[in-house]
């Protein structure tokens, strides 16, 4: 079932949203080379719970840390660790994700640590425009197809590929509710997006192929021709007008200590 949400629970998931969003912040201006993941996990962990939220992720589904850190190769669900020191060259996808007041927020970024290659650089640029893209058709009557659609055409248009095995999702009591958002796939299927209707909307793209594999670990997702990939994602709600970015970091984090 597709839970459309009302004003006041669209304010509330604001502010859910809102936190991750400064977490976000945070988090990038700590990147850096010679950080550890781990060392961003605490930075995230702290954050989240002196605003009084839950780090979303940890536990979910025996899942080990406060936010995904994904190096390179990694597509999503890297878990943080002493020994994933950043380098420079890298790229590294943060995922984090907090329940605030019985609402969650969702939202993604790959960030360059130092200085990156133009290829690298490509990648991430494309992959962030494909998640605008997609945001820009979050709007009553379309259809969910519609958003992979979008991302599907802008990332293939320059010579990436849209990764199958994960989709997007619908947001709000639960971290993730229906519908499911592939990245892909032809306009004008699905159900019809309604005004009050929240989606994580999340492209994953690799700059090689869009094969991917689980490491043994049972979390961690990579490409499977070792090429770089890129995750960008904002819980996203539909109104009567624009889409609503709910994790938009619009708002500094020195304006809330």
């Amino acid at each position: 079932m597709i839970v459309c949400r009302s004003t006041s629970e669209l304010e509330q998931m604001r502010e859910a949203g809102r936190l991750v969003g400064e977490v976000l912040t945070e988090l990038a201006a700590a990147v850096a080379p010679g950080v550890s993941t781990a060392d961003l996990d605490d930075l995230a962990e702290k954050r989240i719970r002196q605003a009084g939220a839950t780090p979303a992720f940890k536990g979910y589904h025996g899942y080990p840390a406060t936010i995904c850190a994904s190096i390179n190769d990694e597509v999503i669900h890297g878990i943080p660790s002493g020994r994933r020191v950043l380098n420079e060259g890298d790229i590294i996808s943060i995922d984090v994700g907090a329940s605030l007041d019985g609402y969650f927020g969702d939202s993604a970024v790959t960030l360059p640590v130092g200085q990156i290659s133009e290829s690298a650089a490509a990648l991430l640029r494309v992959t962030e425009e494909s998640l605008y893209k997609a945001i820009e058709t979050a709007k009553p009557g379309k259809r969910i197809s519609d958003i992979g659609h979008a991302v599907q055409k802008h990332v293939e248009a320059y010579g990436f590929s849209v990764v199958r095995e994960f989709v997007g999702h619908g947001i709000g009591q639960r971290m993730h509710e229906e519908p499911q958002i592939p990245n892909y796939g032809e306009p004008g299927h699905g159900p019809r997006l309604a005004e009050g209707m929240v989606l994580a909307i999340e492209p994953m793209v690799n700059a090689g192929t869009a094969a991917v594999k689980v490491l043994a670990d049972g979390w961690t997702a990579v490409t499977r021709d070792n090429s770089l990939s890129a995750h960008f994602e904002h819980t996203v709600a539909v109104t009567a007008g624009d889409p609503w970015i709910l994790t938009a970091r619009d708002v500094p984090v020195s304006a809330r200590r």
